[in-house]
């Protein structure tokens, strides 16, 4: 009965679950409308309404048990593995590449949930993370180190680089009040622009190419393979992600600066009359979560074909930040479990539009609305009739004054 009373009950966990839940059907209806030949069965719906439900509930299923297979495992490879026809390497390509993309969302999140419970928005960690892209591809071609040493000397230049230029913001926020999302904002682009002016340097470009490319990362600083197998994209940052979560709820519920920051977060007014100081608390916070997205941009630099910086080397990854980090609540577990699903979204998508002919922008279109639903908790709570929870409410962590 308990555990009944709790699937009824407006907590954060349900209202995530259920909020999947609409998301999912959401886009069911938007398979089935976008199928031509579905909505020419439904011109006859009622004289034989069979063909359209049919036809419906094949395309969806198809659909989703596609994006299931590319992200977590395929049947079919699995019941070839087990008779021995196929390789096993590419039964554990789906999650081997699950488990690529949720890295640098992993990072990417825990800079923004960083900021948000320190009472920021950071919404630069896209320029963060090419900020780390860049610092970690100077270390990896132009530092002739050990192999460990370099990988190491690599990450933590992608950490440095990102860290810089995540305290500007900080720093501007502090000594003159200039926000936050305005100035991040700002940078984004600034980064960007830099990005293709530091590919075209001489230092920078490669000497084999034409086209906008780096020199390729010595190999001594390629972070090694999750399954020592070269054929498999995934690869220990999963493993320093993960570790990188671990460290920030430490030092958010451990440590003097966690809780300052906290403390800052919740109300600054308070944390000034307390005698903390909440400049530089802004400025701390905001390195530290450049310095997350830093290592999210060297994690997907050292972690692609060409090893190589490329002017969309990062893609999206640190708007995708904002969406994972509100998913998993800004609590580093919260954000560690919604990377892993936006990266299984994103794995799964590829072969969705490849076996059920449905465009991967769908991934995308299913990631908004989840984000939707949680940011909206009330009408969730409508939707599926939920009590009222008994704490202190539903806990979406956002930045103040935003």
């Amino acid at each position: 009965m308990r555990f009944l009373r709790y699937l009824v009950t407006a907590n954060s966990v349900m209202v995530t679950i259920y909020s999947l839940i609409l998301a999912m059907v959401i886009g069911g209806v938007l398979i089935v409308v976008s199928d031509e030949e579905i909505r020419g069965m439904y011109t006859y719906f009622f004289s034989r309404p069979g063909d359209a439900l049919s036809a419906s509930w094949t395309a969806i299923s198809d659909a989703y048990s596609a994006l299931f297979q590319g992200a977590i495992v395929d049947f079919t490879q699995l019941e070839l593995a087990f008779q021995g026809q196929v390789d096993w390497t590419k039964l554990l390509r789906p999650i081997s590449d699950t488990l690529t993309n949720a890295a640098p969302l992993i990072f990417t999140g825990l800079a923004v949930a960083l900021a948000f419970r320190s009472g920021l928005f950071n919404i630069g960690a896209q320029g963060q993370a090419i900020a780390g892209a860049i610092g970690a591809a100077v270390v990896g071609f132009g530092l002739d180190l050990p192999l460990g040493i370099h990988v190491i000397a690599t990450l933590l230049g992608g950490a440095l680089a990102g860290a810089i230029w995540g305290a500007i913001p900080g720093v501007l926020k502090a000594r003159t009040g200039a926000h936050e999302v305005i100035t991040s904002i700002m940078l984004n682009y600034i980064a960007a622009y830099g990005l293709l002016w530091v590919i075209s340097t001489a230092f920078v470009h490669s000497t084999e190419r034409t086209d906008a490319i780096s020199k390729s990362v010595d190999n001594t600083s390629w972070l090694p393979s999750l399954f020592l197998n070269a054929n498999l994209r995934a690869n220990w940052g999963i493993l320093v992600a993960i570790a990188a979560a671990g460290v920030i709820g430490w030092l958010l519920s451990r440590s003097t600066l966690g809780f300052r920051m906290r403390t800052v977060g919740a109300n600054p007014d308070a944390a000034r009359t307390a005698g903390m100081s909440v400049a530089s608390t802004y400025a701390t916070a905001m390195a530290c979560a450049g310095a997350l997205a830093g290592l999210g941009g060297a994690t997907i630099m050292l972690s692609s074909t060409s090893h190589a910086l490329t002017p969309a080397v990062v893609g999206n990854i640190g708007f995708d930040g904002i969406t994972v980090a509100l998913l998993g609540r800004a609590r580093p577990v919260g954000v560690v479990m919604a990377g892993l699903l936006f990266g299984a979204m994103q794995a799964g998508g590829v072969r969705m539009q490849s076996v059920a002919d449905i465009p991967v922008d769908m991934v995308t279109v299913l990631q908004a609305l989840i984000v939707i639903f949680i940011a909206a908790p009330a009408l969730v709570k409508a939707i599926f009739r939920l009590r009222p929870s008994r704490g202190a409410g539903l806990d979406l962590t956002m930045a103040k004054g935003w």
